[in-house]
């Protein structure tokens, strides 16, 4: 086990998290959340669990910071790429937006767990954190889409939740659970294949539609 020495200071502590956010990034890319444990990071990370417990309560609160990170990238990435005054067509913004989604996709498996399981573990400090950053988001959004799409403002934040429930339910069913995959072989049931970049630029398509109304 490798040497645990404990952060003494904010940039010590914030290298910490960033640690034991990428132990579970990586688990998460290969096992499904409930074979994710406490134990199972700080073997990773070559740490005791008193260590662990240091820095977080929780296999949630990571989660929660994880989704964090994510929804982050996420909208920087749209503001980003629909500046104040670019002046693409709904089609376009369509294409651009659905790419985003696609390459960010982790964001939307996060959220999969976000409601139900994730937020309902963490302390009310750090959820207040998280909700905080979100909404921050939506008020930047809730600027810029109306002076590219001609959305009322409004209408932005219900966009947003469409967008974003229609995605995280997506992913679930692009992601391959070996699980269903073999109930599924052994029941000889073919499931479609789904193309989530297409199937998010035809929903976003929609929506603009029905949003900028």
């Amino acid at each position: 086990m490798a040497e645990f020495i404990r952060a003494r200071s904010p940039e010590q502590k914030g290298q910490r998290l960033e640690e034991i956010k990428g132990a579970v990034r990586r688990q998460f890319a290969e096992h499904p959340y409930h074979e994710i444990t406490l134990t199972t990071i700080a073997d990773e990370l070559g740490w005791s669990r008193a260590n662990l417990y240091k820095y977080v309560s929780t296999k949630e609160e990571v989660f929660l910071l994880l989704t964090a990170d994510e929804m982050d990238a996420y909208f920087n990435a749209l503001l980003t790429a629909l500046p104040e005054g670019c002046g693409l067509a709904p089609g376009t913004v369509s294409e651009v937006w659905a790419g985003i989604a696609n390459a960010r996709q982790e964001y939307f498996r996060l959220g999969d767990l976000l409601t139900t399981i994730v937020e309902t573990n963490v302390t009310v400090e750090r959820l207040m954190a998280f909700k905080r950053a979100y909404y921050d988001h939506v008020a930047e959004m809730r600027e810029r889409l109306p002076l590219i799409l001609g959305i009322a403002p409004e209408r932005v934040e219900p966009l947003l939740m469409a967008i974003y429930y229609h995605a995280t339910g997506l992913v679930s069913g692009c992601w391959k659970n070996p699980l269903i995959t073999e109930a599924l072989e052994r029941l000889k049931i073919t499931r479609p294949e789904t193309d989530f970049l297409t199937e998010m630029r035809d929903f976003i398509g929609m929506c603009l539609d029905h949003y900028a109304r």
